[in-house]
């Protein structure tokens, strides 16, 4: 009997192997097709890919051959694109901690160019560490996609979190691939086009000129100075924690904001580079000053706002207790701090101030966001805007005429 017949007789079969570059047939480790007999089991298809940048290969699995055809296709095109990376060793837990420690160090910074502000790393590192790396920590960098972020976006909404609060969790997984693409450690960012419930945010309230006068009336005389800069000169809660006399000039009528205020760290810079700048003092603003300076007594110098102690700045929420309760005893409805940034606002836009000087002085980073926070404010409406134009025509038409 030939040798041919032999091996047929007994039931041996050479394992299948696939007929197409760069996919290869595997077996089950129990299948007998390892030892070189007849397969028993459902085999899958392993494709690869070779990255050039990398200077290695990229595999995946699949139970069909047209998958593993059509994976290997696509690879080839998104390498050619750039767009597909080899795996990183990295995880989600490694690439967060070194970018809370770079950024903490000054290392990482915002888009903008500036550190990052001590709250919000306090707030990225407890997001991360609430809800982000308990569920993807252990995963690759590269491993993480759209729909992992998305399935984390839409178990966020299923507990029925703000949409805020979904948005804000995401924040520091943007800004950890954000540097992760720029130092091309990842191909693509999963962070981009997720479907994320829309912010509907509510307006400010803002209190009305005379109404604001009312109410620092009825505060206690040592508190009226502090709620009228925050009404009058538009400064942040840190900035107004963190002022100095020598920050006041009250013969040039200006305030120059030059540092703000952290709870955990203390003093630290503004918010942005824009954020230290001047600040007009007005009239009534000037008169309460003053007077806060004399009841001070001590010859304008230190913390225009400390607290009892006068050692640290004021502590906002005694500041906003004592408010609330003098409000209340006077049948006024409360304002706060935050509120009064937008007051400021609004009466600066009502007195015709444009737009770029009042993006100078709120101390934003750029007009775009003045005008996205405040252009409900101003004016232009549909009747204002057919008036002006009206006026414009007319005035063309009598000087074309003469």
């Amino acid at each position: 009997m030939s040798g041919m017949s032999a091996t047929a007789s007994s039931g041996y079969r050479r394992p299948r192997r696939c007929q197409y570059e760069g996919i290869q047939l595997r077996h089950s480790r129990r299948c007998p097709a390892q030892a070189g007999k007849a397969c028993s089991c459902t085999p899958s298809y392993q494709a690869q890919v070779w990255s050039p940048r990398d200077r290695k290969p990229i595999r995946r699995t699949f139970s069909s051959l047209a998958a593993a055809k059509a994976w290997r296709q696509e690879s080839q095109v998104a390498l050619r694109r750039g767009t597909l990376r080899a795996p990183s060793p990295t995880t989600l837990n490694e690439a967060a901690k070194e970018w809370l420690e770079g950024a903490q160090a000054g290392v990482v910074r915002t888009r903008s160019g500036d550190r990052y502000k001590p709250s919000a790393l306090r707030s990225y590192r407890q997001v991360l560490q609430a809800c982000v790396l308990p569920q993807l920590g252990r995963q690759k960098l590269t491993a993480i996609t759209s729909r992992n972020l998305q399935d984390l976006a839409d178990r966020l909404a299923a507990q029925e979190l703000a949409p805020s609060t979904i948005r804000n969790t995401l924040l520091p997984l943007r800004a950890i691939y954000r540097r992760a693409l720029g130092r091309g450690e990842v191909a693509l960012n999963p962070t981009l086009k997720l479907a994320l419930p829309a912010v509907r945010g509510h307006r400010d309230r803002i209190a009305r000129p005379g109404e604001a006068a009312d109410l620092i009336a009825a505060l206690p005389p040592c508190e009226q100075a502090l709620w009228a800069s925050a009404l009058y000169a538009g400064l942040r809660l840190g900035e107004l924690q963190a002022l100095d006399w020598a920050d006041v000039d009250l013969e040039q009528n200006l305030i120059h904001v030059r540092r703000s205020w952290d709870r955990v760290s203390g003093f630290i810079d503004p918010k942005s580079r824009s954020g230290k700048r001047r600040v007009p003092i007005i009239n009534t603003l000037r008169a309460h000053l003053l007077g806060h300076r004399l009841q001070q007594g001590k010859g304008g110098q230190g913390l225009i706002f400390p607290n009892k102690r006068g050692d640290r700045p004021f502590n906002p929420s005694n500041i906003n207790q004592h408010a609330k309760n003098a409000w209340a005893k006077a049948g006024l409805q409360p304002v706060t701090l935050h509120e009064c940034r937008h007051t400021y606002a609004a009466y600066m836009i009502a007195a015709g101030v444009n737009s770029k000087a009042l993006s100078t002085y709120m101390g934003h980073a750029s007009i775009t966001i003045t005008l996205d926070r405040y252009g409900h404010l101003l004016p232009g409406n549909e009747h204002e805007a057919a008036t002006l134009l009206d006026s414009w025509l007319t005035a063309t038409a009598q000087s074309t005429s003469r």
